[in-house]
């Protein structure tokens, strides 16, 4: 039996935009390793985002884990820590990447999905017996968060301000930074997170492109010598003009970035929408692409005949969170048949 599949919003190859893009520029000769026109124009079209006062770097790379990878142990020092809610993305679903370059990960209980500067200071305090533990020194956030809920500016800046007085280097994963952005519950712009945070990426991967990731690093004493950490991780394309292609179709006159996003997240909240409306609760409110509802296992078996989603975990000894994820290419029949097969039952 096909299903149909609400397990990411990577399912699909690319939108269609950029594979035109990608095909009409194949036999342009270009300099490789991120050193093209297409690059160079992408970073240009991301900077006119970021606000008069940027002066840091961007990169691409292939991956998101690549850039928590090079992001974050290009900032630490061997005995440096990172402090992250536990359910974290670096945390819970990479494998132990970031502990493999060295660098320990402290835990915080998460708060809607968040770290809290309360969080984050009793982070600092159960953490200060120094030279016996690893010392705290790098915040890692992201945004939308693993549960899909979103950061206000007011929360983003009260993390930037404890950042700074304490120190700590900020730094932001964006693999759904398209879908927060654009989300209703959002109050942010590009530029406030460019003037808050030290580094952060913006995620193409999950906005509709074939592959890639753009890194922005925001703290100009982070940026030197920063292409170094990429091509030591192996994350250093030849053909980078792959990467630089797309982000140029995604941040050109059509918007494609933000208009991916609201279209996924606008059937996410469909999808939300319709699941409420059958009398069922939520994990976490759904403000992105990412919808968590808790329903009877016997139902999740049922729609599990039909489509494909992740059983996020037990909620009691007879239900279970489910994971929906829409994505620029989910159409709004499959929404309709889920929502139909889901009274069926």
């Amino acid at each position: 039996m096909t299903t149909f599949s609400f397990l990411d919003d990577y399912s699909e190859g690319a939108h269609p935009d950029i594979l035109r893009a990608l095909t009409e520029s194949n036999y342009i000769q270009q300099a490789p390793y991120g050193e093209d026109s297409y690059s160079a124009e992408a970073t240009a079209r991301i900077k006119a985002r970021l606000g008069d006062t940027f002066d840091g770097a961007i990169h691409y790379v292939a991956s998101g884990t690549m850039a928590n990878i090079v992001s974050i142990s290009s900032c630490l020092r061997p005995h440096e820590a990172v402090i992250a809610v536990e359910s974290g993305h670096i945390v819970v679903r990479e494998a132990g990447a970031i502990e493999a370059t060295g660098h320990k990960i402290i835990v915080a209980p998460p708060v809607d999905g968040k770290l809290t500067p309360a969080n984050i200071e009793a982070a600092l305090a159960s953490n200060a017996h120094f030279p016996h533990m690893a010392k705290p020194r790098l915040v890692y956030l992201s945004n939308a968060t693993e549960t899909g809920t979103v950061y206000s500016l007011t929360e983003l800046k009260e993390i930037s301000t404890l950042a700074r007085q304490r120190g700590l280097i900020l730094f932001l994963d964006g693999a759904r930074l398209g879908a927060a952005l654009a989300s209703s519950k959002n109050d942010a712009t590009m530029a406030d997170i460019a003037s808050l945070v030290d580094i952060f990426w913006i995620g193409g991967t999950k906005a509709g492109a074939l592959l890639g990731e753009a890194i922005v690093v925001c703290n100009p004493a982070l940026a030197e010598d920063f292409a170094f950490h990429i091509k030591q991780r192996g994350g250093m394309l030849a053909k980078g003009r792959l990467l630089g292609i797309q982000f140029q179709e995604l941040f050109g006159a059509r918007n494609l970035f933000f208009e991916n996003a609201r279209q996924a997240n606008a059937m996410a909240a469909k999808l939300a929408s319709g699941i409420a409306s059958g009398g069922y609760a939520f994990e976490a409110e759904t403000a992105t692409n990412q919808v968590f509802p808790i329903l009877p296992d016997a139902v999740v078996s049922a729609l599990k005949q039909h489509f494909a989603f992740y059983t996020w975990r037990k909620s009691d000894d007879d239900h279970s969170v489910i994971r929906l994820v829409t994505s620029w290419a989910t159409p709004e029949h499959q929404i309709d048949a889920f929502l139909a097969r889901l009274a069926q039952v």
